[in-house]
């Protein structure tokens, strides 16, 4: 059976904004890679953006991997020439990335693409080998996975550098979020239909857009599936997944639209609201209240030592074992030795002392020996990329880390919220000012220029 496989999407720089974000396509092949086997010479230029161009047969292999997807559920997607539309929609927003972080000197390495590679293989519960195996099983090119793969790591980047200087956050900001009646409001699942209006809207694109909106709210009343709906009505990149949002905070919703959701219930769907982008419709999946957070904390002292070129590798490991002996020999104090001896910078001059941290703070190496030692007892040496390591664990504790949780979610929050604004706005701008021509009229959205031009 073929498997569509969920392409990561890395680090929380790229994370979704509930209203306007950026996605990738479920994988296709790339033109001449697999796919639908279409012989290249009957191949045709369905739109021009900028200086490249988008194939036919890229536009078919995308729409095919949709179809795919839902292959358990073909009733949820939206007629044929409305898929190819936010199909062709789609790829031509990642075709103005991509261009523009080129630009830009945006470039992402193959170890980069490796490493992207290893971590859809651990998603899918896989080694690489069997990813690679399972994707050209199901038809597909693996080369042409890599690169869709590739692309959304390029994304990513643009990303980071367009938000990068754009967003910050003030600690006064993160006080009045705190305070705020919808922070403490908690959390909710959401699922939306964006209906978007573009940039210079006139006052029949907006009567078009209300129009549409209308139509989808009249069908999810007489039944229609919330996600179906979106898949079918919805603009939003996330339409063909469903519209689904998943849980965000009170807090990372824009302000336009809290007092409404404020007021559902859980299976509850909104009017159609009037946002900055266009018309929105929500549906309430789920609420919950955040809880207090309590994590296990431990206490330890380190020495490090590190291979140089004074001390060999060989020598780095027996002085660490040397060390070991002294300690438990109780020839010298695990303090005394890390003052004088450890090559970690941040800990030798106090003796070692790491203070209190999470298991995992100074990484899995460590946070894997931490754990399996007893109050006051010293790791044998172990070695990691940093060079050979002794831990003394001193103490372990129960913490309430509610509130300083409660201040990174919220910094945290704000700072998306900042960066997806500034993000859709940069997409918004790049589309609008971008030289995008279909030149297949049935392609075209039915009220623009491209749709009423003569083939």
């Amino acid at each position: 059976m073929k498997q569509t496989f969920a392409l990561l999407l890395f680090a929380t720089a790229l994370a979704a904004t509930p209203f306007a974000r950026a996605q990738l396509l479920p994988q296709a092949a790339a033109p001449g890679q697999g796919g639908t086997g279409q012989d290249q010479s009957l191949d045709r230029v369905v739109a021009v953006v900028e200086e490249d161009v988008i194939l036919q047969s890229e536009l078919d292999q995308a729409v095919a991997a949709v179809q795919q997807q839902y292959a358990q559920h073909p009733e949820q997607l939206p007629p044929i020439d409305v898929l190819r539309r936010q199909v062709l929609d789609r790829l031509i927003l990642m075709k103005l990335q991509l261009q523009r972080a080129d630009d830009q000197g945006v470039h992402v390495s193959d170890q980069d693409v490796d490493q992207a590679v290893a971590a859809v293989a651990q998603q899918n519960k896989m080694s690489p080998d069997q990813l690679r195996a399972a994707v050209e099983q199901s038809g597909q090119s693996f080369a042409a996975f890599r690169q869709q793969l590739h692309d959304q790591l390029v994304v990513q980047r643009l990303h980071q550098s367009v938000v990068r200087d754009s967003v910050s956050v003030t600690d006064s900001e993160v006080d009045n979020l705190l305070n705020s009646p919808s922070y403490k409001a908690g959390e909710v699942h959401l699922a939306h239909i964006e209906i978007s209006i573009p940039s210079g809207a006139s006052a029949s694109d907006i009567q078009a857009a209300a129009a549409k909106a209308k139509a989808a709210l009249d069908a999810i009343k007489g039944g229609m599936d919330f996600n179906a709906a979106a898949i079918r009505y919805s603009d939003a990149p996330d339409a063909l997944e469903g519209g689904d949002l998943g849980w965000r905070r009170m807090d990372e919703i824009p302000p336009a639209f809290v007092d409404t959701i404020a007021g559902m219930k859980p299976g509850d769907v909104s009017p159609a609201l009037r946002g900055p982008t266009g018309f929105h419709i929500l549906k309430l999946v789920g609420q919950r209240q955040p809880g207090k957070q309590i994590v296990t904390e431990f206490h330890a002292r380190h020495i490090l030592i590190k291979p140089s070129q004074l001390l060999s590798p060989q020598q780095a490991e027996q002085k660490a074992r040397d060390l070991y002996n002294r300690i438990v020999n109780k020839h010298a104090s695990f303090a005394d030795l890390a003052k004088q001896d450890s090559d970690d910078d941040t800990t030798a001059n106090e003796g070692g002392d790491m203070g209190w941290f999470q298991q995992d703070a100074w990484g899995s190496a460590i946070g894997q020996q931490i754990a399996g030692l007893k109050d006051g007892q010293v790791s044998q040496p172990f070695q990691t990329a940093e060079g050979w390591h002794l831990l003394q664990r001193l103490g372990e504790r129960q913490s309430d880390v509610t509130e300083k949780a409660a201040r990174d979610q919220a910094r945290q929050a704000i700072g998306n919220r900042k960066a997806d604004q500034a993000y859709d706005d940069y997409l918004r701008q790049l589309r609008s000012s971008s030289y995008v021509k279909i030149l297949v009229p049935a392609l075209a959205d039915p009220d623009s220029a491209d749709a009423k031009a003569s083939p």
